[in-house]
């Protein structure tokens, strides 16, 4: 396809005359598709896409480079709409990536991790199937790119030809331009951010660039340290003799649950709080009738609505990741972690992460002695929910797959909860018969077919989130009534807000955290510390979730570490960043 030269002085293509109509609407429907390459959404949750009514910023940049590029030499090179169309279908294809996998699997784009997964997963993939069918997938998957090479590179092509030498002539595109230009100028320098992204998408190149720096980064150790502040009380308390480190433990097992969308929200808004209180009570009655006691204080999360693991690492390496680029490069290292620091005190160091069913490759970085995701559990009664296996369930069995004995060596649970997240349904029944959970039918009939005709309420998840709260503080409280074969201490974290539908607008970035435990002097540690005794929080908060790593080294750590670990900050530090425009 060859470009069309225009010369100064003549007209516009006519879209009146014969074949004017035929051009425009090629003109138009080359345009829509040049956007849309760039401009789609994640159909959650699968890896299908849908079409978005914003303009994707690298749209509008081709467009400029086009106008240029024809009113300066009056057409485009065949080369040149080659190498143009190549570029423009990799940002599409990293637009898949950007939308797709933070969907699917709760993160975005990491090549670091990602790129050397791919000739694994075609190994492993590729021994699973017959040759004639492997053979037939990569023959297809070529077909596709060659496909959507060849659909950009027409789209390219009508557009340098028609509708660019249209926009040169008639004056009143030019205001269109004008305006699409500034609103990405606007949007990608971050002014008025809350209007802008309703009419611009994300750039696909800012994830390009990303990437680049996060590998360039990660392969330098000078620009690693700089890019990632230290933490002193973690790391005193690696250089400590493990017998000081943990020295109040006294070799208990740990349990540390990470809950997940419980924010302060549970006890600020009035209608949850008061909605909650019926099973909050049965769940301080719980505590006590097992012989516990509970202290509870409200942290800052680094992150709102979603990104748990910016709040699960940061409270296991002491580190503030607020900066979702931290998070990228901090798995990069071997920088120590509670994980760590309790493996080299001799215990069996487990990761409980029934919400995941695909390769991980970051869970490397946990170094836990023992992983389990929701495959492993060996789940067969019915699928509840996008997350088919409710928390109570995953707990049972794993305990029922991995029973402690008086021989095991002291153990440090790392349970990411998940049945909390959004949709916030349909909520599960508690289950008082906890043998029945290890069983293929977990509920009654009625409650399983309950359950798997129950619709999502989309508009409005309050509901969904106070049932779903009210079920996980009746489990945790069944939980903490079993008879358990040997002590332990239990720290419930809350890991972010819910989303702003359910927290509702300007809602704070704080989370409760509650200590459960059967030593009175271990607790009183917390509460010197600021916790406060019961089961309400009260504020100021005590700092970041990356504070509350040098918290739980100063109570569980030995006299010789506390002045130490008195030096790591544990007041509020400065204001949280504002949640993430939606791409």
């Amino acid at each position: 396809m060859s470009g069309t030269a225009i010369r100064a002085g003549q007209p516009a293509p006519s879209v009146t005359g014969p074949g004017g109509l035929r051009r425009i609407a090629l003109a138009v429907l080359a345009l829509f598709v040049l956007n849309t390459a760039l401009n789609f959404r994640n159909w959650w949750p699968t890896p299908a896409i849908l079409p978005d009514y914003r303009i994707a910023p690298e749209f509008v940049l081709l467009w400029l480079v086009l106008l240029v590029a024809v009113g300066w030499r009056g057409r485009i090179s065949k080369g040149a709409l080659a190498a143009v169309s190549v570029a423009y279908l990799a940002l599409a294809i990293g637009r898949y990536g950007d939308v797709t996998i933070p969907g699917l699997f709760g993160r975005d784009i990491n090549l670091y991790w990602d790129v050397p997964q791919i000739p694994r997963f075609l190994w492993v993939s590729g021994r699973e199937l017959p040759w004639w069918m492997s053979t037939g997938i990569v023959v297809a998957l070529v077909a596709l790119f060659v496909l959507l090479y060849r659909v950009v590179r027409w789209a390219v092509d009508v557009t340098a030809r028609v509708a660019v030498p249209y926009a040169l002539r008639a004056r009143w595109t030019w205001v269109a331009t004008l305006a699409a230009t500034a609103a990405v100028v606007a949007h990608v320098a971050n002014v008025a951010p809350d209007t802008t992204w309703r009419f611009v998408s994300k750039p696909v190149t800012s994830t390009y660039w990303r990437q680049a720096t996060l590998l360039a980064t990660a392969a330098s150790a000078s620009a690693l340290a700089d890019a990632l502040p230290r933490a002193p009380a973690l790391e005193a308390a690696m250089a400590a003799p493990p017998t000081d480190a943990l020295a109040s433990l006294r070799g208990r097992d740990i349990k540390l649950l990470f809950l997940e969308s419980y924010g302060a929200m549970v006890f600020d808004d009035a209608t949850v709080s008061r909605k909650l209180a019926p099973a909050r009570a049965q769940f301080v009655a719980d505590i006590a009738a097992s012989g516990r006691l509970v202290a509870s204080a409200f942290m800052r999360s680094p992150t709102f609505a979603g990104a748990s693991d910016l709040a699960h690492l940061s409270l296991l390496s002491g580190i503030d990741l607020g900066n979702p680029r931290r998070h990228d490069l901090l798995i990069t290292t071997d920088r120590a972690t509670l994980v760590s620091l309790f493996k080299r005190a001799g215990y069996q160091t487990v990761g409980l992460y029934p919400a995941v069913s695909w390769a991980w490759p970051e869970r490397a970085f946990y170094g836990f002695d023992l992983y389990l995701e929701g495959r492993d559990l060996d789940y067969r009664g019915p699928p509840i929910g996008y997350w088919k296996i409710p928390d109570q369930i995953s707990i049972a069995r794993f305990e029922a797959m991995h029973p402690l004995h008086a021989a095991s060596p002291p153990r440090f649970l790392f349970f990411p909860t998940i049945t909390s997240h959004l949709p916030f349904g349909p909520v599960p029944p508690y289950q008082p018969d906890w043998n029945r959970l290890l069983t293929d039918e977990p509920f009654d009939r009625g409650e399983a077919e309950r359950l798997a005709s129950a619709k999502i309420d989309w508009i409005d998840m309050r509901p969904g989130y106070i049932g779903m709260f009210d079920y996980t503080y009746r489990w945790l409280g069944g939980y903490l009534r079993r008879t358990e074969p040997r002590e332990s201490v239990m720290v419930l974290v809350g890991d972010h807000q819910p989303a702003s539908n359910v927290s509702g607008a300007g809602a704070s970035w704080e989370v409760p955290v509650h200590v459960v435990t059967r030593d009175p002097e271990l607790l009183a540690r917390f509460v010197a510390l600021g916790f406060r005794p019961g089961i309400e929080p009260q504020r100021p908060a005590l700092g970041g979730l990356h504070d509350l790593n040098a918290l739980l080294l100063r109570a569980f750590g030995g006299e010789a570490l506390g002045a130490v670990h008195a030096a790591a900050p544990h007041a509020a530090t400065a204001a949280a960043p504002r949640p993430a425009a939606a791409q």
